[in-house]
């Protein structure tokens, strides 16, 4: 027995978009985060550069102006070039002196950071208005996505974090040097702020997407992996705050920072309590 079925029918287009000559007909101001994220990623990128080439030996000593004992910048760390402070040194390397210590050190964080997905979006939004916010037309007139040179090399995002896990291990490592006061533990000014600053460079760099599929992408049953289901879900706690890790982190490193420096040069005096 043959059963006759009725021809599908086609779908009525729908109605074109409306031409509107505006690029959006949002009335609140929604320009206001995106200038506000060009002008903060603006204000680190000329710090960070300032920093990494500043950084004369102070005057009467042999530190340089990034270390203030026990307190290492975490622009400079792990400080493995010739020239460094003997008790931050990890290795005399013959480097030409005139290139900072931080060039070599700020390639791998700068890496996890250019490509990390919040951050993406952040500056596509604020640099290159690729939209500059939701239900507001952007100036381009194609996109090619993610596939073309230099966006292409943003897939590198899933190996520059584990680079950017052993750069968060040593700046916790910094953080528990921070209350060694010549062999006696002590608790400074510059000690709690480097410990902050491990803890909200742990804090982003374990919330990250890519933590969160190397810890469970690609299970399908959670039960038969109770470890793993407990990892995935520390990992995705943070990465819900995964914004706000970032901006702190990427602030409070330029607090670290400045505070050794003005330590290092005499502008400020580090309060600490040696036990």
């Amino acid at each position: 027995m043959s059963l006759d079925l009725p021809a599908r029918q086609e779908a009525a287009p729908g109605p074109a978009r409306a031409a509107i000559k505006a690029r959006t007909l949002r009335q609140d101001r929604w320009w206001l985060q995106p200038l506000i994220i060009a002008v903060g990623f603006a204000a680190f990128v000329v710090y960070a550069t300032w920093a990494a080439f500043n950084h004369p030996i102070v005057a009467g000593t042999a530190h340089r102006i990034y270390y203030a004992h026990p307190y290492l910048s975490p622009f400079f760390s792990p400080c493995f070039v010739k020239g460094c402070p003997p008790q931050a040194d990890w290795a005399q390397i013959d480097a030409p002196q005139w290139i900072s210590p931080a060039i070599y050190i700020l390639i791998f964080p700068l890496a996890f950071r250019a490509t990390c997905y919040y951050y993406r979006k952040a500056y596509y939004r604020s640099f290159w208005l690729s939209p500059p916010a939701c239900a507001v037309a952007e100036p381009h007139g194609s996109y090619s996505g993610e596939t073309r040179f230099p966006l292409v090399l943003n897939n590198i995002h899933r190996y520059a974090w584990y680079c950017a896990m052993i750069c968060a291990g040593i700046l916790t490592w910094d953080a528990v040097l921070g209350f060694n006061f010549d062999g006696h533990f002590g608790i400074g000014v510059g000690s709690l702020i480097l410990a902050v600053n491990a803890v909200l460079i742990l804090g982003y760099t374990l919330g990250c997407h890519s933590c969160r599929h190397i810890t469970a992408g690609r299970l399908n049953h959670f039960s038969k992996h109770p470890l793993r289901y407990r990892m995935w879900t520390f990992v995705s706690k943070l990465n819900n705050k995964h914004m706000q890790w970032a901006w702190a982190s990427l602030i409070w490193i330029v607090v670290a920072d400045g505070y050794i420096r003005l330590v290092s040069n005499g502008t400020f005096h580090d309060f600490h309590h040696v036990f």
